[in-house]
């Protein structure tokens, strides 16, 4: 599968997200990852709605809405009419998994299930048929710049899972923590095929080459 890479704004400058959105736009990069964060399901507080609205005015790329919350479900459909493209939400939130799911279709977006560290793969086997991506944590939710922890077998688990279970097109795994070229080999390897990528591309002298050596082949 093509390799596409997700840019955390979590790692960008937030007094100058507008340079740092153009930026990530010119790099090649296919995806700007929005973290959502609500100081209860993870222990910190990051952007919202009016944030995320005020990029769609003004992005020319596709809005990837991670939703580090307690109850997704109650917000699923205002992300989405501000502009989420992609919305995932955590298997471990307190939201109907199958609901939730349902409920970003209705609004035409992607759909997406996350995954922390102390997941299981087989944890999201029954869900594989219904999403479009399925994003696996290689760092524990809730800050960014952490150490990267390899979650190859999970990944693995369910590439294969989903190659035999899904018929109409292959599943998007994407992961997200600690992704630079070194990480990135490894997780492409195990089947992942979107990498989010905060510090290494925003600390990157040139984005768009540190990009390009995500998308190397393997």
């Amino acid at each position: 599968m093509v390799t596409e890479v997700s840019a955390s704004i979590l790692s960008a400058d937030p007094l100058d997200f507008g340079s740092e959105m153009k930026k990530v736009e010119k790099s090649g990069a296919e995806m700007l990852h929005f973290d959502v964060m609500d100081g209860i399901f993870v222990n910190n507080i990051t952007y919202g709605i009016p944030l995320l609205k005020a990029m769609r005015r003004k992005a020319d790329i596709i809005l990837d809405v991670h939703l580090m919350i307690t109850d997704p479900l109650k917000y699923v459909k205002e992300f989405a009419e501000n502009g989420a493209d992609i919305i995932t939400f955590h298997l471990e939130s307190e939201s109907d998994t199958e609901e939730t799911v349902n409920a970003i279709r209705m609004t035409g977006a992607r759909a997406g299930i996350a995954i922390k560290p102390g997941t299981s793969a087989e944890a999201v086997f029954p869900y594989v048929k219904d999403v479009d991506m399925v994003l696996v944590m290689t760092v524990e939710p809730g800050f960014g710049g952490q150490k990267f922890m390899d979650m190859s077998q999970k990944i693995a688990a369910i590439r294969k899972y989903a190659d035999e279970h899904r018929s109409d097109r292959p599943l998007d795994i994407q992961v997200d923590g600690g992704i630079d070229d070194k990480t990135a080999v490894i997780v492409k390897n195990a089947g992942a095929n979107i990498l989010v990528s905060g510090s290494y591309l925003f600390n990157a002298e040139n984005m768009a080459e540190a990009v390009g050596k995500l998308k190397e082949d393997i």
